[in-house]
């Protein structure tokens, strides 16, 4: 394996709608997920300067919570006492933030918590509700993604604007025209949390990444078949992680009779680069902790 070489991606090309509007749904396993959607990122244009996060509110209080709230990301209270307040305040931001701020894709986890967490909730829910059984995946909260959904899709059908003039089609944002589905499978399903993907103290090991892309006139508005096609997608995950598992690759696309994977390779410089802006932004905030902690005590 180069030492370089940390991600493999599979299924859809992505680099082809970086400059559309996407919503990007992903399977949850660990805190290095962020991490490793960060890496995906890198070669696909200017996403990652024009996207926004959609993350669990505890991460406002670390370091990089303070970078996102100034790029202006969502943060999101977890809890039945919380969920409809939030998907409201969520509402708000995406009216007030995205467009205005020329956001491209946003990303989010619909499982709404990790896998070793979720997992034994998410089961007892399907048995209880005659669901499919899942174990590498849980099954999706529809909130957020419906939210998203209806908030940021455009009034116009297929990129063309209602009124049907396109002498103005390319003054127009098209809006929202894709919906990509991703999924992280580990190797051996040993997800790796932020602590390592910073100190390092796990042995090399390669990620991969599986992407389908949807045009969003497939996904269905109404409730009740968004919350099937939801379900859909993630009993697929399950069986593309379990087929993952099984072989070390994902399968090929629907139509094709051989997987093409596409190695990801990132600059060593640049690789030291952010992991010194790391550690340094780290250290920074355990200084400011540190400070208000002897002021208060």
């Amino acid at each position: 394996m180069p030492p370089n070489l940390f991600l493999i991606e599979w299924g859809d090309d992505v680099h082809t709608i970086t400059e559309d509007e996407a919503v990007m749904l992903v399977n949850h396993q660990a805190t290095g997920d962020v991490c490793t959607l960060m890496m995906c990122l890198q070669d696909k244009g200017m996403v990652v300067r024009q996207m926004m996060w959609l993350m669990d509110h505890i991460f406002k209080y670390t370091n990089f919570g303070v970078v996102s709230l100034v790029h202006g990301d969502f943060f999101i209270r977890q809890g039945k006492a919380y969920r409809d307040q939030q998907l409201i305040l969520l509402k708000v931001h995406l009216e007030k933030y995205y467009r205005s701020r020329d956001r491209k894709w946003i990303i989010l986890f619909p499982e709404g918590g990790f896998l070793r967490k979720r997992r034994e909730t998410s089961q007892l829910y399907a048995k209880k509700n005659n669901l499919p059984f899942i174990t590498h995946v849980t099954l999706p909260r529809l909130g957020a993604t419906q939210v998203i959904l209806n908030t940021l899709l455009a009034q116009q059908e297929n990129g063309t604007p209602a009124g049907g003039d396109m002498h103005h089609v390319d003054r127009k944002p098209k809006g929202l025209q894709w919906v990509i589905d991703t999924t992280i499978g580990y190797p051996d399903a040993n997800p790796m949390d932020i602590q390592t993907w910073i100190l390092g103290y796990r042995p090399p090991t390669v990620t991969h990444v599986y992407y389908r892309i949807y045009p969003i006139k497939e996904v269905p508005m109404e409730t009740e078949a968004l919350t099937d096609w939801l379900y859909q997608r993630f009993v697929e995950k399950e069986e593309l992680l379990s087929h993952f598992y099984k072989t070390g690759a994902f399968p090929p696309l629907p139509g094709q009779k051989k997987a093409v994977p596409r190695e990801m390779t990132l600059n060593n410089i640049w690789l030291f680069l952010v992991q010194s802006l790391a550690f340094l932004s780290g250290y920074m905030w355990y200084c400011v902790l540190h400070y208000f902690y002897q002021c208060l005590f």
